[in-house]
């Protein structure tokens, strides 16, 4: 499988063991909004660099983009769903 570009959508700082501030690009997150029974969301993936860039920032904040694959008998069932009845 061939690692996909990561989208880059903000940076931070690791301020504590537990705390990290960190600034977010929103017209990059806008792309790749989802929904999921009425909620909007858009999911992130948020990474603690082994050491700072240089502008000292220590956190990245991606996109992140997995889709589950659908396994085969999923797909069959996809394609043969049908609301009409038998009869």
């Amino acid at each position: 499988m061939a690692k996909e570009k990561k989208i880059y959508c903000g940076s931070g700082k690791q301020q504590t063991n537990k705390w990290f501030k960190a600034t977010i690009k929103p017209k990059v997150l806008m792309e790749y909004l989802q929904e999921y029974k009425g909620a909007e969301f858009v999911k992130i993936n948020i990474n603690l660099l082994d050491k700072p860039d240089q502008y000292g920032k220590d956190v990245e904040i991606t996109v992140d983009t997995w889709k589950p694959t659908l396994k085969e008998d999923q797909v069959d069932m996809a394609d043969t769903k049908n609301d009409d009845l038998p009869f």
